[in-house]
């Protein structure tokens, strides 16, 4: 069973279309050269250890696709799951006031526009309401920052050339699923100021595994994502007013504002805002 998210359209032909910010674009076709899962056989044999019970579902008929496109969905899924696994648990934290104990922002220096900047505490920040309200109390500063970090992080993972510095291979190209490229490096990758930790196992936890663990890890990894991913758009819609069984009758704060929608009239002075936030309560849901 795989997440369902949107594919790049892949051609039928066996041109290869680059996916990486570092590929050439090219006619002739890739090779495969590695052990991971390009076929159908290999995603029944991977859901039958996920879950025995379920075992193999495909309903998209995403099996039937080419290599690129069963390595693509495999990525999509996994990183999904754990960006849903941090999610669940931030909403769980936000949901019952846990914040820092420090400001967000305070004026800086004696003169210039930061000298005016009102205080902002993570406690106000709390304060707000629920998880989403909270985000819409941020300035729009912090959520431009979360942003451009976000933004970073994918470009940082798509790039090629980095990901064969550390022996591995873009995703649609034989690469593991998954795999983030180290960021605390000293080869020609390594960014100006020196980066301490990893963002993937910052503590090299797994790098201690053996074979068999490590292949249990990542199997209940892939597990708890779908949970996750389950349980992150049931709290979501649970505080929308939807009925979710079991989350129903656990308080959770109502959210009066629009999900999808990652600026508010407090952002109107960023570009296109203004023409979102028109469209906002139109679309029929």
């Amino acid at each position: 069973m795989l997440a369902v998210s949107y594919a790049p359209t892949m051609a039928p032909a066996r041109a290869s279309v680059s996916m990486s910010v570092t590929d050439k674009i090219t006619a002739e076709p890739m090779p495969w050269t590695s052990s991971e899962i390009s076929d159908q056989a290999g995603l029944e044999a991977l859901a039958k250890k996920l879950n025995p019970t379920v075992g193999f579902w495909d309903p998209l008929g995403i099996a039937q696709g080419q290599k690129e496109t069963i390595g693509w969905y495999r990525h999509a899924e996994i990183k999904h799951g754990r960006v849903a696994m941090a999610a669940f648990v931030g909403y769980c934290v936000q949901s019952n006031g846990i914040h820092f104990p420090w400001n967000l922002q305070a004026p800086i220096g004696g003169v210039g526009p930061m000298a005016s900047l009102p205080t902002i505490s993570f406690g106000d920040i709390a304060a707000a309401g629920g998880p989403a309200d909270q985000w819409d109390a941020l300035p729009t500063a912090a959520k431009l920052q979360i942003l451009m970090v976000v933004g970073f992080l994918e470009m940082w993972s798509e790039t090629s050339m980095v990901l064969e510095l550390d022996g591995e291979a873009h995703y649609v190209r034989g690469g593991k699923p998954g795999y983030f490229p180290k960021l605390s490096r000293k080869d020609e990758a390594a960014f100006p100021h020196p980066v301490p930790l990893n963002l993937w196992d910052p503590f090299g936890f797994t790098s201690k595994m053996t074979p068999e663990r490590k292949e249990k890890a990542l199997l209940a990894e892939i597990n708890n994502g779908r949970l996750a991913m389950i349980g992150i758009f049931g709290l979501i819609s649970a505080s929308k007013g939807l009925i979710v069984p079991g989350l129903d009758g656990l308080g959770i704060t109502p959210y009066s504002g629009e999900v999808m929608a990652p600026f508010t009239a407090s952002d109107a002075s960023l570009p296109y805002v203004e023409g979102m936030l028109k469209v906002v309560g139109t679309l029929g849901y």
